[in-house]
Formats: C-alpha cells, sequence, structure tokens
C-alpha cells in the first residue's frame, strides 16, 4: 500500500496523543487533525474518499499553455484562447475556464482606457490656437507659468485635489507669488483639469488680477508636442532654426 501524507498523519497521532503537536509540525489545521485521527479509529483508513466532484478538464501542460498564450498576446479573449487551445491540443473548453485557470495565475481581463475622442471642432482650435502662438518669441513665453501633470511630485498631496486644495496649495503659495515678480505681463496657464476650472479658482484669479491663458479642451500637452515634433521631422530635416520649429510643431499638433 502506498504510504501517503495521511498515513504518516496517522502514524504521528497513534505514537503522539497530542494532536496539537502534530498540527504544529505539519503546518495543518488542528480541526483536519482531528477529522483523519477519528476516520482512522473508525476503519483503518486515512486515503482520501471518492468525490463526486466533476473531474479537471485541463491538464498542467494545458494550463501552460493557456498562460504562455495569453501572455504573447495580451489582446487575446478568453473565446480565442480557447479556440488556440483547440486547435494545439484538440481539447475543447469553455471561455469560463480559460477564466479560471488565467486567474489562479493572477491575469484577469482588463478593459482599455477610453479616450475623449477628437473632434473636427477640436483640431481646429487646436490649430487656431498654435497658429496665434507660432510666432511668439521667447521673451513672450518667459512670462507664462504652466500648470500640467507631472510623472514628478513636487509637492505630494495625499488627498484628491479639488478646487479648494487646488487654490489654496497651487494659486495661493505659488501662482500668486510668481505674478508679483512678473508683473502684468505675466500669463497662467492650466491644463483644463476639472478643479482648474472650479468656480472658487476662478474667483482667486480675479482677485488677485491673474490673467489665464485660455487653450482647446482635449490640447494634448507638452509631452505629446514634443513627440509629434520628434516624429515630424525625422520624416523630412531637422529645424535649423526658431522659425522653422515652431511653424513645424504647429504642423505637428494639428
Amino acid at each position: 500500500m502506498q504510504i501517503t501524507g495521511n498515513h504518516k498523519m496517522a502514524w504521528i497521532i497513534r505514537h503522539n496523543d497530542e494532536s496539537q503537536e502534530v498540527s504544529e509540525e505539519l503546518v495543518i489545521a488542528h480541526s483536519v487533525i482531528s477529522r483523519l485521527w477519528q476516520l482512522f479509529q473508525d476503519d483503518g483508513n486515512v486515503s482520501r474518499c471518492y468525490s463526486t466532484d466533476r473531474p479537471r478538464i485541463t491538464t498542467p501542460n494545458e494550463d501552460r499553455y493557456l498562460e504562455v498564450t495569453s501572455k504573447r498576446n495580451r489582446r487575446s479573449t478568453t473565446s480565442d484562447l480557447s479556440r488556440q487551445l483547440s486547435s494545439a491540443t484538440g481539447m475543447t473548453v469553455s471561455r469560463q475556464t480559460v477564466y479560471r485557470r488565467l486567474g489562479h495565475i493572477g491575469l484577469y481581463a482588463r478593459r482599455p482606457v477610453r479616450c475623449v475622442p477628437l473632434t473636427t471642432t477640436h483640431c481646429r482650435l487646436r490649430l487656431t490656437w498654435s497658429r496665434e502662438h507660432a510666432l511668439w518669441t521667447p521673451q513672450q513665453w518667459s512670462c507664462v507659468m504652466f500648470s500640467d501633470e507631472s510623472r514628478t511630485d513636487l509637492h505630494v498631496q495625499s488627498v484628491t485635489v479639488t478646487g479648494h486644495i487646488y487654490r489654496d496649495v497651487i494659486l495661493e503659495q505659488h501662482v500668486r507669488m510668481f505674478r508679483g515678480t512678473m508683473g502684468a505681463e505675466f500669463l497662467f496657464m492650466d491644463d483644463n483639469a476639472r478643479p482648474h476650472r472650479a468656480k472658487i479658482v476662478d474667483d482667486c484669479l480675479l482677485s488677485e488680477d491673474i490673467t489665464r491663458m485660455d487653450w482647446p479642451a482635449t490640447f494634448i500637452g507638452l509631452e505629446s508636442n514634443r513627440a509629434c515634433v520628434g516624429y515630424a521631422f525625422p520624416m523630412n530635416c531637422s529645424p535649423s532654426t526658431l522659425s522653422h520649429l515652431s511653424i513645424g510643431t504647429g504642423e505637428g499638433i494639428a
């Protein structure tokens, strides 16, 4: 007869009345020890009883195939993986089975983020804005303060940024002081986020005589601008002058 872990457990209990010590030694719950010992006393057998549960339909190799295939093409759906498994091994499994197998290794479906679509009006406003500011000099841009999202936290904020927090932390502590230094030519530019358009923010800018530069909604940020320039110029030629760079930037944004 094959000696299993249950037989070993029963042998240990038989020679040691303290089931708690056995539980700690084998790192098994005390209730499991007691149940197996009672089973052993009743019929002298601790083998696993017959189970009416459905047998596992996939083998470890097929589970591994699903894992590797899903990681190679992360856009595959459970239906795609089920068809690929059936084509490769001849085993037909349901979408729910594929979902459970991937869930066991921590792979779950994720919906891609739905971005705001750019309409014809958005593109027209962006092009108009770019052309209006294409001839601005570095001196004019030096008076503009940008308030945009950044991956580097200069100020750690542990709560959700609301209009009140944006006014108290950003406008009062930074923008207002910069406005006093730059003078009447100062322009403030944000990224059209919801806290930036709160009424208390508008009132604060008005009371501090801060002029905000209006720009179109869903306008791509500075990182995207740099990406557009880097994509457009290699196809033609490198910009040789500031004017050439400005024109190319406007065309890339449009």
